[in-house]
């Protein structure tokens, strides 16, 4: 079932063309246009700001959780390979990335991170792993791309979309070694944003589709309910099943945040060992209604 979005509270600061992590009740977003080292807060309501990035920029990208985040790569005036490391207040110096680079993506945690694809005097296919001190050398994407979206973890991860001279709907898959072919997003994007697991992961926004969104299975890419507010350059953090967006342009920096949820699909469970359908509880035994377990008294 395709979740929808709804408003959350907005940025402080209009941005777009930045990064976040963390879950949808525990933002985190960094760097961008418009607020070029400003770091906010979201506690699942509201915006607030956070220790600010000690090197300002733009098209960087990041992973972990508001309390474990991770800053890298990114334009500070040139191709950047600055990391930082944030500790839930303020930003630290990381071990810089072997090749500098902006229009990056990322996935993973402050210490197992994965960083890949990018731009520097042409696309990239380049992948590098984080350990928490510093990064070496991953398997190379097949498919060389910038601005382009991530999610997963260093040892499952999925990149898609992006650009290399055209709008592209490409799907790799890493296993912490390699990249393979996934299913391909059914509309080529790119500036757009992402979040989940390999294995059921969510894209957004962009140019090409501003309000397109798309659930992935670990297969293939389905349509997911869109964006309310069509965006591309934005940033997302979170699951599949309860996803953040926020932030980008469409011709104006954008403070807007907005939530994802799939709701909960039919369930089953047993009563005295008959089994039930649907999603009420009654002394924390999931049932379809008090009638039907009335019908199995």
């Amino acid at each position: 079932m395709a979740g929808t979005w709804s408003a959350g509270g907005s940025l402080a600061t209009a941005r777009s063309q930045f990064a976040g992590c963390g879950t949808q009740s525990a933002g985190l977003s960094f760097g961008g246009v418009g607020g070029l080292s400003i770091t906010e807060e979201y506690n699942g309501t509201s915006w607030s700001g956070g220790g600010n990035l000690s090197t300002a920029r733009y098209k960087l990208a990041g992973c972990g959780t508001q309390t474990a985040g991770l800053s890298f790569g990114g334009n500070d005036g040139s191709y950047s390979a600055v990391t930082e490391e944030y500790n839930g207040t303020s930003w630290s110096s990381g071990g810089s990335l072997n090749l500098a680079r902006y229009g990056l993506a990322g996935c993973g945690t402050q210490t197992a991170g994965l960083s890949f694809g990018g731009y520097k005097s042409g696309y990239k296919v380049t992948t590098e792993e984080y350990n928490g001190t510093s990064w070496s050398s991953g398997g190379d994407l097949a498919t060389a791309r910038r601005r382009l979206a991530g999610c997963g973890t260093q040892s499952a991860g999925l990149s898609f979309g992006g650009y290399n001279g055209a709008n592209s709907a490409v799907t790799e898959e890493y296993n912490g070694t390699s990249w393979s072919s996934g299913g391909s997003l059914a509309t080529a994007r790119y500036f757009l944003a992402g979040c989940g697991t390999q294995s059921a992961g969510l894209s957004f926004g962009g140019v090409g589709g501003l309000s397109t969104t798309e659930e992935y299975d670990g297969t293939s890419w389905s349509a997911g309910g869109s964006l309310a507010t069509a965006r591309n350059a934005l940033a997302g953090c979170g699951t599949q099943f309860a996803g953040l967006s926020f932030g980008g342009t469409t011709g104006a920096a954008s403070a807007v945040t907005e939530e994802y949820i799939i709701p909960p699909g039919p369930a089953f469970a047993s009563l005295n060992g008959v089994a039930t359908g649907g999603i009420a509880t009654i002394n924390g035994v999931l049932i379809a209604s008090v009638a039907s377990v009335n019908e199995q008294i």
